[in-house]
């Protein structure tokens, strides 16, 4: 039976599920804060299982034309110039590599697939404050003046880490990171691959060729650098040359990347927190994505997840009748989320944190392990999404 659906969030995860669902026949209205939907943030990566949910939409073919293959991950320790990161995508499998792409050509991407379903609408400008409680079998939406919209058969909260819908409680983790967008310069790092240079665990530099961006044809780059998450203003005030000196001197192949920062306010300071949703629905209400759980972005998985998540969603209210369908999403994603946020809760600190003992295991004990079989083509599996059926009980992609 068609529902009529609202969706909280003009996102990844809010516009792939809009999508899959309108293809089913029900009415979507996806509700954004802004006055466009648009995209915030630098370079992510979309792994195989992400790519086969927007080949499911209609989005895979423009995502990959905009983005850049992506085949190996690459990582050195400065102080004493070994491999401490080394991951290749398992070229034997399927859609072998990861696809390195600006948000805004992803977000594009998605978005002119989405509004090509007649049966889905967009309303912009409209901050949503909460929902109400069920009645008479529906929910309406409170807005930001106290007004409320019409009742709808289900709610999907995809809003993200700043939901006003979601219940969830994460943990704020101590490092963050700076990301900036610049041209691809001549420079000797490969253009399939993701670079970085560590000091420790408390400095972190990298560069990702993500392809180019709407409307353009240069080849991008994402730069990032990590740093706790209360430095921002430290890091500011300090100025760029002084950044600039440091970074170079920890990795001299990123000078050609930061010559074409000329301003503090070219690098966005992204913090994060980690923390996961126990039961992501309610009483006709489902949580996707960052609304239902969080965490450090070092194993490159949550776009991916809200793919996922709205995939899983999707799948569960066309084989099962609302009341049966929601439970049966959170079954399904249950065991993919809790893995991959343990993973990130053990990997992190290894990357980021002002721990001296961590960096050591993993320069000394992890990454020696992870060169010996099959530990690599675990490796492997985990970083594409595909370590355990995303989907559960619902099915494989």
């Amino acid at each position: 039976m068609p529902l009529n659906i609202a969706i909280v969030g003009a996102g990844i995860g809010g516009l792939a599920a809009a999508a899959l669902l309108a293809d089913q026949g029900h009415s979507l209205t996806v509700f954004d804060r802004f006055d466009a939907p648009r995209p915030v943030g630098s370079g992510l990566v979309i792994q195989p299982v992400g790519q086969a949910v927007l080949d499911r939409i209609g989005a895979g073919d423009m995502a990959r034309q905009k983005g850049n293959a992506i085949n190996r991950m690459l990582g050195h320790e400065a102080d004493h110039g070994r491999r401490v990161l080394d991951v290749w995508y398992d070229r034997s499998a399927g859609v072998n590599h990861g696809l390195a792409i600006h948000r805004a050509a992803l977000f594009d991407a998605i978005l002119q697939a989405a509004l090509t379903r007649n049966s889905l609408t967009i309303v912009p400008s409209a901050a949503i404050a909460g929902v109400t409680d069920a009645t008479n079998d529906t929910r309406r939406l409170i807005l930001a003046d106290g007004t409320r919209t019409d009742p709808f058969d289900l709610v999907i909260d995809a809003a993200g880490a700043s939901s006003p819908l979601s219940p969830l409680v994460s943990r704020t983790l101590s490092y963050g990171a700076i990301w900036g967008t610049v041209d691809w310069p001549e420079t000797d790092l490969p253009h399939d691959q993701l670079s970085q240079q560590y000091r420790r665990a408390d400095r972190m530099i990298g560069a990702l060729p993500i392809g180019t961006m709407p409307g353009e044809t240069v080849p991008k780059a994402a730069v990032f650098w990590s740093m706790p998450a209360d430095s921002h203003a430290a890091w500011t005030a300090r100025g760029l040359d002084a950044w600039k000196d440091e970074a170079i001197a920890l990795w001299p192949a990123i000078a050609p990347f930061l010559e074409q920062i000329t301003d503090t306010g070219q690098m966005t300071m992204a913090r994060y927190s980690h923390g996961t949703l126990r039961r992501p629905f309610g009483d006709r209400i489902a949580h996707i994505g960052d609304a239902a759980h969080r965490a450090s972005p070092q194993l490159g998985q949550g776009a991916n997840m809200a793919l996922l998540d709205a995939l899983a969603l999707a799948e569960a209210l066309r084989l099962h009748p609302l009341q049966a369908a929601l439970p049966a999403y959170a079954r399904a994603r249950r065991w993919h989320v809790a893995i991959y946020q343990a993973m990130s809760w053990a990997f992190t600190p290894q990357y980021q944190s002002d721990s001296r003992i961590l960096p050591l295991l993993r320069d000394r004990v992890l990454f020696p392990v992870s060169m010996i079989p099959p530990v690599p083509r675990l490796l492997t599996a985990l970083v594409r999404g595909s370590m355990i059926n995303p989907l559960g009980r619902l099915g494989s992609l």
